[in-house]
């Protein structure tokens, strides 16, 4: 290389920061954060896909709304829709696999449900997976209540989300009446004494 040697420094700091930003743009668009398991919330990078970090503060509350009328599709490609639970109480969670406190939390529903599953209906929706890997990562994690996809993101664009992981505890009338982000077993259990007092 010629030129002064202040010269060639600048260019050799230069390329290295472009380097870099490059490097951390291409695993930002990739989305190529794949959280490893749910005990630490730790995380490696694995191969691409979609993460999303939760931000509870862009979404949209739909605390006090009725629930969309907007199809969604379970695992074996048939049409759900919400109102077929609309007979009791119900906690909707919205997640996907990329997620990593939808990985954290996803044990936590799977325990409370297998509390209160014969009172409350329990549903997840997944926006962004396919039904496999849908199915696959909530199995693993001991899910056994409703996985619903929306695969257009309908569901989700109706009320207003664009962080994960979203929870809604809906009455038996289909209202909104909390809306959460993030919550664990015993948030759950509490938010079901104060809101459902009856299914206790």
């Amino acid at each position: 290389m010629t030129g002064r040697p202040r010269d060639r420094a600048l260019a050799i700091v230069a390329g290295s920061v472009v380097a870099v930003a490059v490097v951390v743009a291409g695993f930002w668009l990739g989305g190529a954060f794949e959280p490893s398991q749910r005990t630490d919330g730790s995380f490696v990078l694995d191969e691409p896909g979609i993460f999303q970090q939760p931000f509870d503060d862009v979404n949209d509350d739909t605390s006090g709304e009725q629930l969309p009328d907007v199809v969604l599709i379970d695992a074996d490609g048939v049409e759900r829709s919400l109102d077929e639970v609309s007979d009791r109480p119900a906690i909707v969670n919205l997640w996907f696999s990329r997620c990593i406190p939808c990985r954290r939390e996803l044990v936590d529903f799977a325990e409370v449900h297998a509390e209160y599953g014969d009172r409350i209906a329990f549903v997840g929706i997944d926006p962004f997976d396919t039904p496999e890997a849908m199915v696959e990562f909530a199995t693993e994690r001991g899910v056994e209540y409703e996985l619903w996809r929306d695969p257009d993101q309908e569901f989700v664009d109706a009320i207003g989300i664009v962080g994960f992981p979203v929870t809604l505890f809906v009455d038996a009338d289909g209202t909104v009446v909390r809306q959460t982000g993030e919550i664990d077993a015993a948030g759950l259990r509490s938010a079901i004494a104060e809101l459902f007092p009856d299914v206790g």
